[in-house]
């Protein structure tokens, strides 16, 4: 029944052409950092022939969606959200294996034992891919021209700007030359003559990503599961993208979040927000020309912090860093504005792809960007951590409350991984968030924070609220304060206390909570988001292995990133186990139980 129900919700969607490529189904699916799996012909780094591998464990657990981090080239960071260009593709995940000279080559490197990517392996592969590229006659290669051809939106500007950044040592743009960073036609004309080989490589690798890229996907569509991209809403300050494009973006401001009862001070991001209305002018070419490439590669595709094309937290570029997103205001900054703007920008993807778009729409989301998704047949994204009654119960929700149009799942890759979460974070509240609106209350905070909180289970920058602060009034009282002055006080505590009791009632677990989540605690959780209404549920990787208890020690160590912080720990975590051990793993039986347990394919 729930099927027909969004089938007769999606019968008048602008959408219904895109399900109808894919089916509508409940699906599940898994969420796959391709940086962080290795096989035996992996070269330091997940490549593209792995992700072969990854589609034949997706289909032998019976997941049939797996899912992607932006696959875009990365700077200096290793951001994917920040990367160099919002078409090129990474060179590291190249494999080497397709190269005949190459594919007995190692990372020099390599040490299985350090649970990180070490990043230098994409200079290590560059020089290889360089060393074979000399030798090879590309006149004749009539593919490589129409690739050329097909894509000279982009391809010749990205090529030129990585070719110009290593001749000013990498060096952001606007730092370059005035003659190149002011894309002076002679200067730039000169420059490709003088280094006609190193552009010319630079297309080549591309036109190596596309192939190979385009071959994973034809593979795994083969096997019955589905490919999800990741478009960044943003892209780098310092990217091909600006470069070649300045008027797009409004460069007198970073992008970022505003605070919230996760991040006291908010996030700046640092990536310039859209000038829509140039964009607009140029008949959003920019817009359908990234879809057009992203069509090569995915059946789905996930547009990130959706919220943003409705209106973004804009901060200005000078400000202190310290700052994060303290300082920031909405762009458009008229609220009436948001709900027009969004579903315009939307309407121009869906009407230049034929990939199902999902959104993520986590944060602080206006009901005019929940009520479009839902309009245009857009899913939305469901973290079990976040998906309560937020206003009368405080309170989970059960999974028949889940969105159908939505995909459910335990954890991103900007949080922690779920066992991390109920260890460390559920019944918490974030401790920089309580110590600023202390301050700014002029309530005693060392006074308050003994009374309110147990120092044994507050730890990473989250206070645990003691268990006999189980009332309302006990915690006005401690606080010295009406409720009418405290609000947003009893707000975050009405929706924090008591949380991992809550959930562990609702799994149908008697008497007090855990503190830690074992492998039979995880698993009611993975069927529980499983269960739900949502039509998708795609979990994490790092959520999916934690069954087998593949991840030793603490889990708070195993995440992909942490929001706010540059760190060689972000971007970069290696799974403890092989493609091959996983595809033979005792595991797998169990996962497909659980997906086919819930009606999912």
């Amino acid at each position: 029944m729930r099927e027909i129900v969004l089938g007769e919700m999606l019968s008048d969607s602008v959408s219904k052409n895109n399900w109808g490529r894919i089916g509508l189904k409940k699906r599940a699916g898994v969420l796959v950092p391709l940086f962080s799996v290795h096989s035996a012909d992996s070269f330091g780094i997940g490549d593209l022939g792995d992700l072969k591998r990854v589609a034949d464990w997706a289909r032998e657990t019976q997941n049939s969606i797996v899912q992607l981090l932006p696959m875009n080239e990365v700077g200096s960071v290793f951001c994917p959200y920040d990367a160099l260009s919002s078409f090129a593709l990474e060179p590291a995940y190249i494999c080497l294996k397709n190269f005949p000279s190459l594919k007995d080559k190692h990372f020099s490197k390599n040490n299985p034992d350090i649970p990180h990517i070490d990043y230098s392996v994409k200079e290590e592969k560059i020089r290889l891919l360089w060393d074979f590229y000399l030798f090879q006659d590309l006149s004749e290669e009539t593919d490589f021209e129409y690739f050329q051809r097909d894509n000279a939106y982009w391809l010749q500007d990205f090529a030129l700007f990585k070719v110009l950044k290593e001749f000013h040592q990498g060096r952001p743009w606007y730092e370059w030359d005035e003659k190149f960073m002011r894309r002076n036609r002679q200067a730039l004309q000169d420059f490709w003559k003088d280094n006609i080989e190193k552009v010319t490589f630079q297309m080549w690798m591309q036109w190596i990503l596309f192939r190979q890229f385009r071959a994973a996907r034809e593979y795994s569509y083969s096997k019955g599961v589905l490919i999800k991209g990741d478009l960044p809403v943003l892209v780098s300050r310092d990217s091909a993208d600006v470069w070649a494009h300045p008027g797009f973006f409004k460069l007198d401001f970073a992008a970022g979040a505003p605070p919230d009862m996760y991040c006291a001070k908010g996030q700046r991001w640092g990536m310039p927000t859209y000038n829509w209305e140039l964009i607009a002018s140029d008949g959003y070419n920019y817009i359908k020309e990234k879809l057009k490439y992203a069509d090569n590669f995915y059946d789905i595709l996930r547009i990130d912090h959706v919220v943003g094309l409705f209106r973004i937290w804009s901060i200005p570029y000078g400000d202190d860093a310290e700052n994060q997103g303290l300082n920031g205001s909405f762009d458009p900054a008229e609220e009436e504005l948001w709900d027009s703007h969004g579903r315009m920008v939307l309407n121009v993807f869906l009407e230049n792809t034929k990939m199902l778009l999902c959104a993520e729409d986590l944060g602080v989301v206006p009901k005019c960007c929940t009520q479009a998704l839902l309009d245009l047949g857009i899913p939305g994204n469901d973290v079990q951590r976040w998906v309560k009654d937020w206003d009368t119960r405080h309170d989970f929700l059960p999974g028949e409350e889940y969105r159908q149009l939505s995909v459910a799942m335990l954890s991103t890759h900007d949080t922690t991984n779920w066992q991390a979460w109920w260890k460390y974070e559920a019944g918490t509240v974030d401790e920089g968030l309580f110590v600023r609106k202390c301050a700014d209350r002029g309530i005693d905070l060392a006074r308050v924070k003994d009374e309110l909180f147990d120092p044994g289970l507050s730890c990473h920058g989250r206070l645990r609220w003691k268990k006999e602060i189980d009332s309302t009034d006990k915690f006005l009282w401690i606080l010295g304060k009406p409720r009418q002055e405290v609000g947003d006080f009893v707000e975050m505590y009405e929706n924090s206390y008591a949380e991992k009791d809550k959930l562990w009632h609702m799994l149908g677990y008697p008497g007090e909570a855990r503190e830690e989540a074992d492998g039979d605690v995880l698993e009611k959780i993975i069927r529980f988001t499983l269960a739900s209404r949502a039509v998708f549920c795609i979990n994490s990787i790092i959520d999916i292995l934690s069954l087998s208890g593949v991840f030793p020690g603490d889990p708070y160590q195993y995440r992909i990133n942490t929001p706010g912080t540059i760190s060689c720990g972000n971007w970069s975590l290696k799974l403890p186990v092989s493609l091959e051990e996983m595809a033979g793993s005792r595991m797998n039986r169990q996962i497909r139980t659980m997906i086919n347990d819930s009606g999912r394919s």
